[in-house]
């Protein structure tokens, strides 16, 4: 079946890439709604924007969706692991800024405010894709590929020459509340020399974040 929240849920914080501050609360939706996020702040034009694969933009080092008047949000793939880990279905998302907050650079802020908000099922089956045959993307050094299953299951692997970071691998079967137990409070990290780097094309703003960051291969 579809679920919703059951009472609104909200956090805020700074973006990461933006440095402005923005407050997101969760509201329930009807079944069939999916995930829509409400820029808030917009009032002069269209301000939703389905959280659909169709309006990504190419924006690396963070995911970006657009709606056809333009009006963005980004830096959402936290909040969209937080409600699928949890089993979300359909939800408005109310943002009074351009970037979801980065809050403690993991999924597990906004884990923990679902949870309180508490989730209901819905009068509605819920549709799923299957995956018939493996799909896999490349980018240089890096793949991500689905392969057929009977679960949800995650098996995934890094690889830095940086000591702090390593070699790490995980695999990790996704039922029975896995990803809140599991995976939620995973970082997001990056080097020294990456911040310097997204700092030199306006991004990495988000200061108070960044103290958090692997520097020069050692955790900082």
């Amino acid at each position: 079946m579809q679920t919703t929240l059951h009472t609104p849920a909200s956090v805020a914080g700074t973006g990461l890439h933006s440095g402005s501050s923005a407050r997101v609360t969760l509201k329930d939706a009807a079944p069939g709604t999916g995930i829509v996020f409400r820029r808030v702040d917009v009032t002069d034009r269209d301000n939703l924007i389905p959280a659909l694969w169709d309006r990504v933009l190419q924006s690396p080092l963070a995911t970006r969706i657009v709606n056809g008047d333009g009006v963005m949000v980004s830096t959402i793939e936290h909040l969209m692991a937080a409600l699928a880990g949890t089993g979300v279905h359909n939800a408005i998302v109310e943002i009074d800024g351009p970037e979801v907050p980065i809050l403690d650079g993991s999924a597990a802020t906004l884990v923990r405010a679902i949870l309180a908000a508490g989730i209901r099922q819905q009068d509605a089956t819920l549709e799923a894709i299957e995956v018939l045959e493996p799909v896999e993307v490349r980018e240089g050094p890096a793949w991500a590929r689905l392969e057929p299953a009977a679960g949800p299951e995650m098996d995934f692997a890094i690889d830095f020459p940086d000591a702090a970071i390593g070699h790490q691998e995980k695999a990790l079967g996704l039922s029975n509340g896995a990803f809140v137990r599991e995976l939620c409070d995973s970082r997001t990290f990056c080097r020294q020399a990456d911040v310097d780097a997204m700092r030199a094309k306006g991004l990495a703003l988000g200061g108070t974040y960044l103290n958090a960051v692997v520097v020069d291969g050692r955790g900082c």
